[in-house]
C-alpha cells in the first residue's frame, strides 16, 4: 500500500533547497512556492520542468514571485494596481485574482516550510552593520511567514534559519522570545525561548560536506495529535556517524587548471582551462589575475589556513597593500568538511580557494553547489553572481531530505 504523500507551501523559497530535499523523499506534493528574486523564481520553475515532471504552465502557477510582506494580497489575490505593476508579468492570473488560496484550492496544507533572509541575524551581518539590530526590516519577516501559517493551519511547520537568530535582539528583544509569542498566540507550540538552543544542528551531521550550524523551529498545533519531542527526536536520529569531506563531493570533477597565457573572448578574459566534460555543467573557473593565482598558489602550498590571524593580516597587506582587519583568504582542505557556504561567494570567492594548489582558483558554481549536496542535474538560471548568492542562500539538499524524511516516520506513527 502506498503511503500518504503530504502537502507543503515553501516561503522565502530560495533557489529550492529545502523543496528539493523534501521531494526526493517522494512523501511530498508542492502546492506552492513563494520566492520574490527573478532568478530563483526562474531557477525553481526550470527544476520542477526539468526535474519532477511539470508542465512549464503548471511551473509558473506553481511558484510565484512576490514578496512576502504584502501577505494579504498573496493569500486573497485581487493585487491593486501598484502590486500588479511589480509582479503582474511575472505570475499565473490565477494567483493574481485568487491568491494562495485559489492555487490550493480545496486541498489541506499539511506543512509549511522555509527560512526567511537570514542576513540581519547573522553575526557577521551584525558585525559589520551596528544598526542592522534595529533598522533591517529582514528582522520581522518571520510575521509573514507566521501569517501564513495562522492562514492555511498546517500540521507541521519547519523554518530554517542562522544560528545568529539565537542570540539576535532586533529592538533590544531576543527574536527567539518574538517568534515563540508569535507562533503560540495562533495555537502552535514550538520549543521555548530558553530551550531554543537546542533546535541548533549542524549540517556535517546530516551527510552534508560542510560545517554550517543552523536554527531548525518546528511548530505543531496545540492540543493535536502530533507531539513536538517526537518530531525533533526523530530529527536527531536521522544524524550519521560519517562525515563527508570536501574531496568526496568535489575530488571527481575535472580540475580546471591555469592557463599560460589567458584567452580574450570578448570584453571578457579565462585565465583558466575550459571543463572538458560537458555533462558537467557550470563548472567554468573564475577569471584570475595573475597576482591572484599566485597568491592562491602560496596559500594552498603553505597550508595557510592554520597561521596566526595577524599573520593573514599582515599577508594580505604585503600582497595589496591594502588594510583590513578580517581574514581575507581561506581555502577548502581535501580531508575535511568545507566551512560554510556563503551568499558572498557572489562578490567573490577569496574565502574559497580551490584545495589544489597547481589549480590557482576560486570553486566554481558546480563545486559550490557539491559542497550544498545540489545534484549534478540541478541547474541554476541567471548570472554567476546570482547563482552563487542563491546557493550559499540555500539550504543543503541532503540536510532537508533528513528532516523531511524523519518527520514523515513521526507523522506516520502519529497521525494513523
Amino acid at each position: 500500500m502506498a503511503k500518504k504523500k503530504y502537502t507543503f507551501i515553501d516561503l522565502f523559497a530560495g533557489c529550492g533547497g529545502l523543496s528539493e530535499g523534501f521531494m526526493e523523499t517522494g512523501r511530498f506534493e508542492p502546492l506552492a512556492h513563494v520566492e520574490w528574486e527573478k532568478p530563483m523564481v526562474d531557477t525553481l520553475r526550470n527544476r520542477l520542468v526539468q526535474k519532477w515532471g511539470f508542465s512549464a504552465g503548471e511551473a509558473r502557477r506553481n511558484v510565484v514571485q512576490f514578496d512576502l510582506q504584502k501577505s494579504d494580497e498573496l493569500i486573497n489575490g485581487k493585487w491593486g494596481e501598484d502590486t500588479k505593476q511589480k509582479y503582474e508579468a511575472f505570475n499565473s492570473q490565477e494567483i493574481i485574482e485568487n491568491g494562495l488560496k485559489g492555487l490550493v484550492g480545496s486541498k489541506k496544507v499539511d506543512f509549511i516550510i522555509g527560512g526567511p533572509p537570514c542576513q540581519a541575524y547573522s553575526i557577521h551581518g551584525r558585525a559589520t552593520d551596528k544598526k542592522s539590530m534595529q533598522e533591517d526590516y529582514r528582522n520581522y519577516l518571520f510575521e509573514h511567514f507566521c501569517r501564513i501559517v495562522k492562514e492555511f493551519s498546517p500540521q507541521v511547520f519547519v523554518f530554517e534559519n542562522v544560528a545568529g537568530l539565537l542570540s539576535a535582539k532586533p529592538g533590544g528583544i531576543p527574536v527567539r522570545n518574538r517568534i515563540f509569542e508569535a507562533f503560540s498566540n495562533i495555537g502552535y507550540e514550538v520549543m521555548e525561548p530558553d530551550r531554543m538552543q537546542t533546535t541548533l544542528y549542524n549540517v556535517v551531521d546530516f551527510e552534508v560536506p560542510q560545517n554550517r550550524p543552523r536554527v531548525i523551529i518546528l511548530g505543531v498545533k496545540k492540543g493535536g495529535k502530533l507531539n513536538l519531542a517526537s518530531l525533533y527526536a526523530s530529527i536527531n536520529n536521522a544524524k550519521i556517524a560519517k562525515t563527508v569531506c570536501v574531496r568526496d563531493a568535489i575530488g571527481s570533477l575535472p580540475p580546471l587548471y591555469p592557463l599560460n597565457t589567458p584567452i580574450k573572448i570578448g570584453r571578457f578574459t579565462q585565465s583558466h582551462q575550459s571543463n572538458p566534460d560537458k555533462t558537467i555543467t557550470q563548472h567554468e573557473a573564475r577569471n584570475h589575475g595573475p597576482r591572484e593565482r599566485a597568491i592562491f598558489h602560496e596559500w594552498v602550498e603553505n597550508n595557510m589556513n592554520h597561521i596566526s590571524h595577524k599573520a593573514m593580516i599582515d599577508f594580505y597587506y604585503e600582497k595589496t597593500r591594502h588594510r583590513t582587519l578580517y581574514q581575507k583568504y581561506k581555502s577548502l582542505e581535501w580531508d575535511k568538511p568545507s566551512h560554510t557556504v556563503v551568499a558572498h561567494l557572489s562578490k567573490d570567492g577569496y574565502m574559497f580557494i580551490h584545495p589544489d594548489a597547481k589549480q590557482e582558483r576560486s570553486i566554481t558554481i558546480r563545486e559550490a553547489a557539491c559542497l550544498m549536496t545540489f545534484p549534478l542535474d540541478f541547474q541554476f538560471m541567471g548570472s554567476t553572481p546570482y547563482n552563487f548568492r542563491m546557493i550559499g542562500n540555500a539550504v543543503p539538499v541532503k540536510f532537508a531530505h533528513a528532516i523531511a524524511k524523519a518527520l514523515c516516520s513521526t507523522l506516520d506513527k502519529e497521525l494513523k
